[in-house]
């Protein structure tokens, strides 16, 4: 620990040491900055049309590597008069921009913004995800008071165990499964039950119907999702008329806002009933997020509605994609599978021995370095975008205050320079490490006062699950050795993901 908390130190002196001597030194200008600008400076958005283009909003993660061989560790691109995005590669840079100490601004999520502002009578915000300074605070202060302590994520364990335990037995061996609408099944269960305390019953026979309310849930956010990163990007025409994609996204949220009223509408008409009758019987039960929001003065119930909506939105697919990359990665990696079981099976010695806090605390150091590996690998997003607060010096380079600046984690991740043999699954990377690694390369759920809220809950659950799995079960993969991700604002599996369980013998 003391080894870790001294590179962190050093890391941090390198980057006060990197802005100092870049502000003290001859800056260069902005304009200076290389990358693409179009033709005639008019803008490269032209460059990721379909057909006409060479990129892919599908396919960031292939755009950013060719950007950076082509300019460098700091690229400024013009996607139209007036309209730039700087994309930095080097952790130095990273570190710089997501340790900025005013509220860190971000541009993302802004179809659903307006969606919500559209709506005065359901909403105050447009939520914590796309909203900006003061007010994105107060949102954050107060949600994030009960997902960020320990204990208290450590209190949802045994159901999230129970329920993942159901999730096994439910799954059938020796046939070939694709997996990632069955962990799309599992982590809505889970979300809903750690977000209002209720079961959906997602794997039985009669929710799995296309038209239950688990299967719209899940398309509802699968399609939000999906159309996040289009109406984000390029000329925005949803603002002045309904464009198809926003028609899309407009429906998507309008069920899960339903869902979420009719939850939290439940919650409060029977609040004060079955509090009563846990009083009486002598005990209370652990109490749901949303329970712990009703109960907070410093919300209303717009505030609750729109949160509610967001666990669903961000704990299905984000998840579920990792989950799926996990499988993917044991399945191609047998030894790496074998020590996964050998640990699993130290403290569950039966297949369904409860999972205790302590274990995944102080018994699981391999599996923790899997599931870091995967995040190195593919990481849930390409990056983690900013709109500056201020001026600042990337690499020598002067940016104004307002410019858009995205972070190119995942091209950093698998860059030589980085990491030895970089495209290799080697989890072994994170375990006794003799060579310090960058703590600003490998950020799933970002860093500093935006990092994802629920990190916590869901680094938890997807550990739950690869106990689970393995120790059931051997996985063999039986997909494409080269899966690789779709860009839909979170990378998502390019492939269907396919696997045979081996059902194990105690």
């Amino acid at each position: 620990m003391k080894k870790k908390v001294l590179f962190l130190s050093k890391s941090l002196k390198s980057v006060s040491t990197l802005n100092y001597s870049t502000s003290a030194g001859k800056l260069k200008k902005f304009d200076d900055i290389p990358g693409p600008r179009g033709p005639f400076g008019l803008g490269n958005l032209y460059n990721y049309m379909p057909i006409i283009g060479k990129y892919s909003w599908l396919e960031l993660h292939k755009s950013g590597l060719d950007k950076y061989e082509t300019y460098g560790e700091i690229v400024r691109e013009t996607m139209a008069p007036g309209v730039d995005i700087v994309w930095l590669y080097n952790p130095n840079d990273i570190a710089t921009v997501l340790n900025e100490k005013e509220h860190p601004q971000r541009r993302s999520h802004l179809a659903l913004e307006k969606y919500r502002k559209d709506r005065p009578h359901i909403y105050k915000t447009g939520g914590l995800l796309p909203t900006n300074g003061q007010e994105w605070w107060r949102l954050r202060s107060e949600l994030q008071k009960e997902l960020s302590v320990p204990k208290n994520v450590r209190s949802f364990l045994m159901d999230v165990d129970d329920i993942t335990n159901e999730f096994v037995n439910h799954l059938e061996s020796d046939i070939v499964i694709n997996m990632l609408p069955e962990l799309a099944r599992l982590n809505l269960e889970l979300t809903c039950l750690l977000t209002f305390d209720v079961r959906l019953n997602s794997f039985s026979i009669e929710e799995k119907h296309p038209n239950s309310k688990t299967s719209r849930l899940i398309r509802a956010t699968e399609t939000t999702n999906s159309c996040i990163l289009p109406t984000d990007q390029g000329l925005q025409l949803w603002r002045k008329f309904e464009t198809p994609t926003y028609k899309r996204l407009r429906r998507a949220q309008n069920f899960m806002e339903n869902v979420a009223i009719d939850l939290i509408s439940e919650k409060i008409s029977y609040y004060r009933e079955d509090r009563q009758q846990q009083f009486s019987a002598g005990y209370m039960k652990r109490s749901s997020l949303i329970d712990e929001y009703l109960k907070n003065p410093n919300l209303d119930l717009s505030d609750i509605v729109g949160v509610g909506n967001d666990l669903m939105l961000a704990g299905v697919d984000t998840t579920s994609y990792t989950s799926s990359f996990v499988l993917y990665y044991l399945g191609r990696y047998p030894e790496v599978q074998k020590k996964v079981f050998e640990e699993a099976k130290k403290f569950m010695k039966e297949k369904y021995a409860p999972i205790e806090g302590d274990a995944l605390r102080t018994d699981i150091p391999y599996t923790r370095a899997v599931l870091k590996e995967v995040f190195r690998l593919n990481p849930i997003s390409v990056g983690i975008g900013r709109i500056l607060n201020k001026d600042t010096v990337f690499s020598s380079y002067e940016v104004p205050k307002g410019t858009c600046v995205v972070t190119q984690n995942m091209v950093a991740c698998r860059l030589e320079k980085n990491f030895s043999d970089p495209l290799e699954f080697k989890p072994e990377r994170w375990v006794n490490r003799k060579n310090a690694i960058n703590p600003y390369l490998v950020l799933p759920f970002g860093h500093g006062m935006r990092a994802c809220i629920a990190r916590r809950m869901a680094e938890q659950n997807i550990l739950v699950f690869i106990l689970r799995i393995v120790r059931n079960y051997e996985v063999k993969w039986i997909g494409r050795n080269d899966m690789n991700v779709r860009t839909v604002l979170i990378n998502k599996p390019d492939q269907p993901v396919n696997v045979i369980l081996k059902s194990r013998n105690d």
